[in-house]
């Protein structure tokens, strides 16, 4: 049962971020998206290459946990995005706060998963 919600998590979250990520380059080139973003979430992203650099990240990511490399990575990597969803949907912007819960929940559970990788950051003293 753990092995099908990792993998639909795996799957799912990927699709969600490189979904999210194509759309944010609609908005970047002033094209119309194929999924509004509320203005609350565009009023974060003052300057266009932290939009930029934000839905390239999410693409990337997106990718590799569709294609199932580097997992651990891309985890790493969308940690602070979706932290950064949560309290957007939580605190300024209510509209698809269920999807941002989801998204953590998910991500959570794959950090739980994969939490064997992650031991070695934890170490008080590493040795070189």
């Amino acid at each position: 049962m753990t092995k099908y919600f990792l993998a639909f998590s795996r799957i799912s979250l990927g699709f969600i971020f490189l979904i999210a990520g194509i759309n944010g380059y609609f908005v970047i080139f002033n094209l119309e998206p194929f999924i509004a973003t509320s203005p609350e979430a565009m009023a974060l992203f003052e300057f266009q290459y932290l939009l930029i650099f934000e839905k390239s990240l999410e693409i990337i990511c997106g990718l590799l946990l569709l294609i199932n490399r580097f997992v651990p990575l891309a985890l790493l990597i969308l940690a602070p995005i979706i932290g950064n969803i949560l309290l957007l949907h939580i605190f300024l912007d209510h509209s698809l706060l269920l999807l941002a819960i989801l998204l953590g929940i998910m991500h959570g559970f794959m950090l739980y998963c994969y939490r064997k990788n992650f031991i070695g950051i934890f170490e008080i003293k590493p040795s070189p």
